[in-house]
């Protein structure tokens, strides 16, 4: 099984295998550390393991958590085994110091990370386990074993979208495509070099060619499946899965073209109970006040800048009506960032190297700072910390018109930060637009608290990295 599903979030499985033996490997890196520098005989060292394991747990999951936040795993698809221990290396430095501040808070336990010298040394140590033992783990995945092979049973427009979306490495982390097989009668849109014509019965087929799992993507399923086919190749142990689900599953989004409000009424997710709804505002309130005590005095340093540049009587905040919960309008504050005559011919998009921005508002777009006054709108319930981003009305009325489904996204408060910002590009296009609500319907039908907490980790790595910003 190449995904597993917690709290209905689907997490690649290398990943999760990854990032256990980078906690071992910390653990170790750690305890060989305090070895050196406290014990150096081992029988000794043997007899005082109990007492350090609190320490070294400590220190490793602190510092997967940073690796988490900062993309340290996803690093290696996009910018490869370099960018990836480059990466490393920072979130090693930002451990050391918080790892240190752990130890205030249970000094009875926690004592061995009071010494600088063995967070340091624990540190470099784990770096280079890291790259030996990652080298290795990626020179056995990397050969597709922990991929499933894939047969996919349709070849008309919901079998190319398939290809189309899933073609790419990126998307193809957790299985390896055998081709499409088509079914008689039916428009082929995939290209003929991915078709397979299997002479024989699915059944019959898979017995010669092993298969993990079946997908189906046909366009009309009135016009006939091979049923009796399907069910002797399930009860061989072959999986069976509808295209919308395997495309959610693999891509981490819904595709739009794919599905039916049959689909969604059916498909699992979209339940929401009292206590969610009681921990999210919890979270909600805890990350605002928290990034609100850390963001303080660059929230000061950025009203000041801004004042330089405009002038004293220049507004600092500005604030626009946009679409939340159930559709209600509200009002969103934000650090102005565009020239205070910005849209004194209308609202139109925000767009790349607009003419409007100021040279304050280009930096503070760039990091995220004009979101921070946000923050107020999460105390005073408009908004929720994660969710999709609030528009405003007069474009919700157009893209409504024009992208299905895209009134659903006002189901859940929108957020300072959400799915689609972590997954996607800024959005300044009808296009762009459709394609991050497919994120944001995968956020919507698959929220819980764990994919909230994943998703405001994960922010850090857009805020030191620019990702998405515009």
């Amino acid at each position: 099984m190449a995904h597993v599903r917690l709290f209905r979030h689907y997490i690649h499985l290398p990943f999760v295998i990854l990032g256990l033996i980078d906690l071992l490997v910390l653990v170790f890196s750690f305890l060989l550390a305090t070895f050196f520098r406290y014990f150096g005989d081992l029988s000794y060292f043997l007899d005082h393991l109990v007492f350090l394991i609190p320490s070294a747990i400590v220190f490793s999951l602190v510092n997967l958590l940073i690796m988490i936040a900062i993309g340290v795993h996803q690093a290696r698809l996009e910018e490869g085994m370099s960018g990836m221990m480059l990466r490393t290396i920072l979130a090693l430095i930002a451990g050391v110091p918080i790892a240190a501040f752990t130890y205030l808070l249970a000094k009875e336990w926690l004592w061995y990370l009071s010494s600088s010298g063995v967070l340091t040394s624990a540190s470099v140590f784990g770096f280079f386990l890291l790259g030996i033992v990652r080298s290795v783990f990626f020179a056995v995945a990397g050969k597709d074993t922990f991929k499933r092979k894939v047969l996919v049973l349709g070849s008309g427009s919901r079998a190319n979208r398939l290809l189309e979306d899933l073609k790419t490495p990126f998307n193809r982390k957790g299985f390896t495509l055998i081709g499409f097989v088509p079914l008689p009668g039916e428009q082929q849109k995939v290209p003929e070099e991915y078709l397979i014509h299997p002479p024989l019965t699915l059944q019959q087929y898979i017995h010669r060619h092993p298969v993990r799992e079946i997908v189906v993507a046909v366009d009309d399923r009135r016009k006939g499946l091979p049923m009796e086919d399907l069910l002797e190749c399930k009860m061989e142990g072959v999986k069976i899965v509808d295209g919308a689900t395997f495309y959610e599953r693999e891509s981490r989004k819904v595709a739009l073209e794919m599905i039916s409000h049959g689909w969604l009424v059916f498909s699992d997710g979209f339940t929401v109970s009292s206590v969610f709804g009681i921990g999210k505002r919890s979270l909600d309130v805890l990350a605002a006040t928290t990034l609100l005590v850390l963001g303080l005095p660059v929230i000061i340093l950025t009203a000041i800048a801004i004042k330089i540049e405009d002038g004293l009587k220049a507004p600092v905040l500005y604030s626009q009506e946009r679409v939340g919960l159930n559709g209600r309008v509200f009002r969103v504050h934000k650090f102005r960032s565009m020239a205070i005559d910005a849209e004194k011919n209308g609202a139109v998009w925000a767009k790349k190297n607009d003419t409007r921005v100021t040279r304050v508002g280009e930096f503070i777009r760039k990091v995220r700072i004009d979101e921070l006054p946000q923050i107020f709108n999460v105390f005073n319930g408009s908004m929720a910390f994660v969710g999709p981003r609030p528009e405003r009305p007069v474009f919700v009325e157009q893209l409504a018109k024009k992208i299905p489904l895209y009134s659903e996204r006002h189901r859940v408060k929108p957020g300072v930060t959400g799915w689609a910002q972590l997954c996607f590009a800024y959005a300044d296009n009808e296009e762009d637009t459709r394609e991050k609500l497919r994120y944001d319907l995968y956020y919507i039908k698959n929220q819980s608290l764990l994919l909230d907490l994943l998703i405001i980790i994960q922010t850090v790595e857009v805020v030191l990295f620019k990702k998405g910003s515009r």
